[in-house]
C-alpha cells in the first residue's frame, strides 16, 4: 500500500509535465496566415489565397453592407465563403495582402472580409491550389474576381498553373 501512495504524486507530476510541454508546443507553433499570396501565371499577377492555398474571390460590387451572394439564393453552393471558427480568431495576412481584415457574422458562420468585402472560394476550382477558374465569371448580381495582392508580378518561367474563363456564359445561375 505505501508504494501506491507514492506513485500517485509521481503520476500527477508526470501528467502535469506532459500537459505543460504540450501547451508550450502549441504556443510556439506558428499558425498559417488566414490569407496568403501566390503567383498565378495564367492571370499574370500575384493573388490572395486562403490558408490552404486556394484562390480567394470577391464579388463586385458586393460589400458587407450590400450582400449579393447569400445562402438563400444558392450562391454558397458555387461560392463557399472563406470562414474562421470564431469572431475572436486572430486574423493574419501575408505581406502583399492589402486592406483591413475583418469578420462578418452571417448564417451562423464567421466569414472573412478584406477591405469591407466578403471573401469566397470557387467550387469550380475543385480545391486545386493555383487554379482560378472563377475569374471574370458573371453571376449573383456581379462579376467575380480573384483578389489581387500588391506584390511583384510573376516573372517568366513561373511554375504555378491555373485556368481561367473570360466568357460570360456559365453553367451556374445568374442572379
Amino acid at each position: 500500500m505505501p508504494l501506491k501512495r507514492r506513485s500517485v504524486p509521481v503520476l500527477i507530476t508526470a501528467i502535469g509535465g506532459f500537459t505543460i510541454a504540450g501547451l508550450t508546443g502549441l504556443a510556439l507553433a506558428k499558425p498559417s496566415p488566414t490569407l496568403g499570396t501566390a503567383k498565378n501565371s495564367t492571370l499574370g499577377k500575384t493573388i490572395v489565397v486562403d490558408s490552404h492555398g486556394l484562390t480567394v474571390y470577391e464579388l463586385s460590387p458586393e460589400t458587407t453592407h450590400h450582400l449579393l451572394c447569400t445562402k438563400a439564393n444558392g450562391c454558397f453552393r458555387f461560392w463557399p465563403p472563406v470562414t474562421v471558427s470564431s469572431a475572436k480568431t486572430k486574423l493574419t495576412a501575408a505581406t502583399g495582402v492589402k486592406g483591413k481584415l475583418g469578420v462578418l457574422h452571417r448564417n451562423g458562420m464567421f466569414q472573412v472580409t478584406l477591405a469591407g468585402r466578403p471573401l469566397y472560394r470557387f467550387a469550380g476550382d475543385a480545391s486545386k491550389r493555383g487554379k482560378a477558374a472563377g475569374q471574370g465569371l458573371h453571376g449573383f448580381g456581379g462579376i467575380w474576381h480573384a483578389v489581387a495582392a500588391s506584390g511583384p508580378k510573376p516573372t517568366m518561367g513561373t511554375t504555378t498553373t491555373s485556368t481561367t474563363s473570360t466568357t460570360s456564359t456559365t453553367p451556374y445561375p445568374t442572379y
